[in-house]
């Protein structure tokens, strides 16, 4: 029997567990108990409350806006949904750079008030004390490099990260840092996948791709995207899984059509 199909719940520990049977992680956002509820359904090993609940759920152009109470919201209705799976939360910005004390009340109020089972943050050695310090608390952190959407301002785009070997060198030496100081697992998004592999290699701990190949020990997909409930967003990663979009919006069409015309409710749909 596969670790995942054995485990009554999905922890830290059973993700390593994976990572050594070289056992696939799956991943993907959620946000609501409904959603939430139908992807811990289905068998998906980690949920990730993402700060991109700022762009499709909030309609904001960048994941900057969202605020840690908003997260917290997300959060608690999607940990009322996972039997399962282990629910990962996105701190996010402006919660924990550059002030460790902050980051550690972050991801305690996080923990606190939405029964999450981990936290996430993007960088490396520029936040290495936030986690640390996060840490101290015995909460569970993983760890984000490549592309991280929270410095979008910075990289002035949302290109591949790491192409040049200068800045390769750094994700690598990140990467080690990031396990070192004992975060249990790290996403690797939009990075070349040569790259990725090999920094999957040299991890003990599971790599959660995004963008960066199939070496990655999981991968995450964004839930709307996947879905097709997104429309306007299109990047070589995506694989739609269905046009959920097309098919709601035909959907509530009929729905408007059948109260126009009388149709609903019909006889048997009324008391």
């Amino acid at each position: 029997m596969s670790v995942h199909a054995s485990a009554k719940r999905i922890t830290t520990q059973v993700l390593q567990e994976m990572k050594h049977n070289g056992e696939k992680i799956a991943m993907l956002t959620a946000y609501d108990y409904s959603m939430a509820r139908i992807v811990d359904g289905a068998g998906v090993d980690v949920i990730l409350v993402g700060d991109s609940a700022s762009n499709v759920m909030a309609g904001h152009e960048t994941t900057l806006p969202i605020t840690l109470d908003q997260m917290i919201y997300h959060a608690a209705g999607v940990v009322r949904a996972a039997k399962k799976a282990l629910v990962v939360v996105d701190l996010p910005f402006g919660t924990y750079q550059g002030n460790s004390k902050e980051a550690l009340n972050s991801a305690i109020r996080i923990m606190k008030e939405s029964g999450a089972h981990a936290v996430k943050l993007e960088g490396g050695a520029e936040v290495r004390e936030s986690i640390e310090r996060i840490l101290t608390a015995g909460i569970p952190v993983m760890g984000h490099l490549g592309l991280t959407p929270q410095s979008i301002y910075k990289f002035g785009t949302y290109t591949v990260r790491a192409k040049e070997e200068a800045e390769a060198e750094e994700l690598k030496a990140n990467a080690q840092l990031l396990e070192e100081i004992g975060c249990f697992s790290l996403v690797l998004e939009k990075v070349p996948a040569k790259l990725a592999t090999a920094v999957s290699a040299d991890l003990h701990i599971p790599t959660i791709g995004i963008g960066a190949g199939a070496g990655c020990d999981g991968q995450v997909l964004v839930l709307p995207d996947m879905l097709g409930i997104t429309q306007d967003f299109s990047p070589r990663f995506l694989r739609r899984y269905l046009d959920m979009g097309q098919q709601m919006h035909d959907a509530i069409g009929q729905y408007v059509a059948d109260v126009r015309s009388k149709d609903f409710p019909n006889e048997s749909e009324q008391y």
